[in-house]
């Protein structure tokens, strides 16, 4: 049984740090690509980060890069996304995503095969 859990949400200021973290159970980094997504209220689920099992793929969203980074630990079956400088438009849940070891288009939700529940991120100015 794949199990996500996303932990790190929280509420913050304009211009501080958050760092998220997703444990994994049932499935293995080293073989499968990671991602996060990220909803607000009202709005569609959207792409923020992804990884592939190598780490040669490194893929972010236009309005998070340069602020945030997506990394893994595969021997803690964990995945981080570190966000700096954040927004008061970051503000979101923050879920998990975990794929196959090959995705076709990693922007779309539908690629991806597992979700955990989600961690709230807010952002005030």
């Amino acid at each position: 049984q794949v199990r996500l859990v996303e932990s790190g949400g929280g509420s913050v200021q304009a211009g501080d740090s958050l760092r998220l973290s997703c444990v994994t159970s049932g499935i293995s980094l080293s073989t499968t690509y990671m991602a996060w997504f990220r909803q607000a209220p009202g709005k569609e689920r959207e792409f923020v980060a992804a990884i592939s099992p190598s780490d040669v793929y490194i893929d972010y969203a236009a309005s998070v890069k340069d602020r945030f980074t997506i990394s893994k630990n595969n021997g803690k079956n964990t995945v981080t996304l570190q966000m700096n400088a954040l927004k008061p438009e970051d503000t979101a849940a923050y879920y998990c995503a975990a794929g196959s070891n090959q995705i076709i288009n990693p922007r779309v939700t539908g690629d991806w095969l597992y979700w955990g529940q989600g961690t709230l991120v807010t952002v005030s100015s």
